[in-house]
C-alpha cells in the first residue's frame, strides 16, 4: 500500500511562523548587542582624543558598539555621562577619570548597576570600585625624564616645574618621581611650582608669568607635553628659546616635532593605545564572563629626547 503526503496551507503557515520566529531572534540578538560608552576627562587635550578614539576603534573590531563622552574636566559632567550612559543601558563603561577623588561616585553608581567600569590612563581612589584600571608608571618614566634633566643641565641652574591638574593622581606622581632624582643635586634649585591644568594655553599664560618673576631661569619640567608647549610658546615670545630647556610627559605629535626640531629637550612616552585596547579586552573578557581582573596594572614609559628620537612617532614606537 503506498501513502501519498499531503502539503497544503499547514505547511505554509508553519514556514511564515519559522521566517518570523527568526526574524524576532535577530531583532532580540540586535537589541542585546553589548554596548561600550567611553568616558574621558577632556576631548581639548590631543592625547584624550587618541586615547578615546584607539578605545572606539578596537570595540568595533571585537563587535561592540560605542559611544565618546566628553567630561569636560567637570566632575559634575563626568556624573551626568554616567547617568546618561546608566540609563542608556550601556553594557561596560571605560573612564579616564576627571578626579581621583570625585569620580570614586560616579563609578560606585556605575558598580551598583551592575556595570564594570575599566579606567583608563588615570585612576580612581578606591581600591574596589573599578573593575581594573589600566595606568601608566608615571613615577619611574619621571625618574628617567629626572636623571636626563640633571645631565643636560649639568647639575645647576634654576627652574620652574609646571603642576598638572591637582585633583589628578598623575600630577603628583610625575613631580614625585622627577624629584626623587632632581633634589639630590643642590645645584639645581627650584625657584617656583605652579599648576597649568595639563591645559596648553593654561601653561603659555603661567610660564609668561613665570618669566617675568625669573627671568634668569634654565629650564622648566612640565607634567604633560601641552603645557611644555605652552611653556615654549611663552619662552620664544620671551626671546629665550636657546637659553631655557624645556621637559615634558606624554609623547604627543607636537612633542615629538618639537623634540626632532630641537625646541623641546625631552618627554617621557605613554602608550595610549595599549592602555585603550587593553580596556576594552577586559570588557570583552566581562562579557564573556571572567570576573576577575587585576586591580591595577602598569604600562611602561620610555623616555624620548633627540638621541632615540627617531625610534618614535606620535603616541607610540614606530612600527
Amino acid at each position: 500500500m503506498k501513502f501519498k503526503r499531503e502539503y497544503g496551507p499547514n505547511l505554509l503557515v508553519l514556514v511564515i511562523l519559522i521566517i518570523i520566529s527568526c526574524y524576532g531572534c535577530k531583532n532580540r540578538a540586535q537589541k542585546q548587542k553589548k554596548q561600550i560608552a567611553i568616558v574621558v576627562s577632556s576631548l581639548n587635550n590631543p592625547w584624550f582624543v587618541f586615547l578615546a578614539q584607539s578605545a572606539a576603534d578596537h570595540a568595533k573590531l571585537l563587535g561592540y558598539e560605542c559611544k565618546v563622552f566628553d567630561s569636560q574636566n567637570n566632575t559634575s559632567i563626568e556624573a551626568d555621562n554616567f547617568e546618561n550612559a546608566i540609563s542608556s543601558g550601556y553594557s561596560a563603561i571605560l573612564l579616564n577619570p576627571t578626579d581621583a577623588d570625585g569620580s570614586v561616585a560616579n563609578v560606585l553608581k556605575a558598580k551598583n548597576a551592575g556595570i564594570p567600569v575599566f579606567c583608563m590612563d588615570r585612576e580612581v581612589n578606591s581600591t574596589n570600585d573599578a573593575t581594573s584600571q589600566i595606568l601608566s608608571d608615571s613615577y619611574s618614566g619621571c625618574v628617567d625624564l629626572g636623571k636626563y634633566f640633571v645631565k643636560s643641565t649639568h647639575a645647576t641652574g634654576t627652574y620652574v616645574e609646571l603642576l598638572g591638574i591637582v585633583a589628578d593622581n598623575n600630577t603628583w606622581a610625575r613631580s614625585k618621581g622627577f624629584h626623587s632624582v632632581v633634589d639630590f643635586y643642590p645645584g639645581l634649585k627650584m625657584v617656583a611650582q605652579q599648576t597649568a591644568d595639563f591645559d596648553r594655553n593654561k601653561g603659555l599664560e603661567v610660564m609668561e608669568s613665570l618669566l617675568q618673576a625669573h627671568p634668569d631661569i634654565n629650564a622648566v619640567f612640565c607634567g604633560n607635553d601641552a603645557m611644555a608647549m605652552g611653556a615654549y610658546q611663552a619662552i620664544v615670545s620671551a626671546g629665550k628659546a636657546n637659553k631655557i630647556k624645556v621637559v615634558g610627559f606624554d609623547g604627543s605629535g607636537d612633542a615629538i616635532e618639537a623634540i626632532k626640531d630641537g625646541k623641546v629637550l625631552a618627554t617621557a612616552m605613554q602608550f595610549p593605545k595599549i592602555m585603550a585596547q587593553t580596556a576594552v579586552e577586559y570588557a570583552d573578557k566581562y562579557f564573556k564572563g571572567k570576573r576577575s581582573f587585576p586591580k591595577k596594572i602598569q604600562i611602561g614609559v620610555e623616555m624620548v629626547s633627540r638621541e632615540n628620537i627617531g625610534n618614535y612617532t606620535a603616541y607610540g614606537k614606530k612600527n
